[in-house]
């Protein structure tokens, strides 16, 4: 029987409450044995554990140590949620620790030593991730499948549009003209906030592979008027922790020209 341990850094917990609350819990119980997860069960243990699931970012020193033990006993390692993959919304202001401080505490001090959020790959291997804000229940189901099975978790690679389209929602990018990012986030949640009229914010992450759509989205977002200010904003709250951000916002400011610019200077 696999042994797993789930465990939280700096976080809402709501990525390991998803895990939680699966209705399924009793079947994946008797078919893993849970050595450590600390919102259902006071149990801990030490030694090997075959799947660890971290979720927040490393946001202090004691998470960094923390994430550092746990790599160490894990044979494979998943970063549970956005903030665990990508930094999440925790990352998204690029300022440094000491400005950040300041702006929350002043010159008060704190009882833990605080670090700039990032993601768990920044500090150690992370084997596989597994995003969103929170996950899908479904994926979560998928990645303890394929781990009870010996078989492995296959990326997405196509976008929120992919399955927005295909459930013949009206486009709040094109249509309605709002800030959408659902051309460049991985896909995987069925399109749920395109689907209810509300515009995309990426929280599932930039797409891999380089297979984004920012071709397109360029073109509309210089159709409707955006700043490169305004684009790197919106992209930030959720893809702050993505190495290639810069690449990609100048891949979309590239196809909207010096028009853009002109744009915002008569605003």
């Amino acid at each position: 029987m696999k042994k797993i341990l789930v465990h939280a850094l700096t976080s809402c917990y709501g990525c390991q409450l998803q895990l939680a609350v699966l209705e399924e819990f009793d079947v994946i119980s008797k078919n893993f044995e849970i050595l450590h997860f600390p919102m259902i069960s006071s149990k801990e243990a030490d030694g090997k554990v075959d799947i660890a699931f971290v979720e927040g970012s490393v946001s202090t020193e004691k998470d960094l140590a923390e994430l550092k033990k746990i790599r160490e006993r894990s044979n494979l390692l998943v970063a549970l949620g956005t903030c665990a993959s990508f930094g999440g919304v925790q990352a998204w202001d690029d300022r440094s620790y000491e400005e950040l401080y300041r702006d929350v505490y002043g010159t008060a001090t704190i009882k833990f030593a605080g670090r700039k959020a990032e993601s768990l790959s920044k500090h150690v291997h992370v084997d596989y991730i597994l995003p969103g804000c929170p996950p899908e229940k479904w994926e979560i189901k998928y990645f303890l499948a394929c781990f009870l099975i010996n078989s492995w978790p296959e990326v997405i690679d196509y976008p929120v549009c992919q399955e927005c389209r295909a459930k013949g929602n009206p486009c709040v990018l094109m249509e309605k003209g709002e800030m959408c990012l659902g051309p460049v986030t991985r896909g995987g949640c069925d399109a749920r906030c395109p689907s209810h009229g509300i515009a995309c914010t990426g929280c599932r992450g930039s797409l891999p592979f380089g297979v984004a759509w920012f071709d397109s989205l360029a073109k509309i977002f210089l159709k409707n008027g955006f700043s490169p200010e305004d684009i790197r904003k919106r992209m930030r709250i959720f893809f702050a922790g993505d190495n290639d951000l810069e690449e990609k916002l100048n891949r979309v400011f590239s196809k909207r020209g010096d028009n853009v610019e002109k744009r915002s200077e008569d605003s």
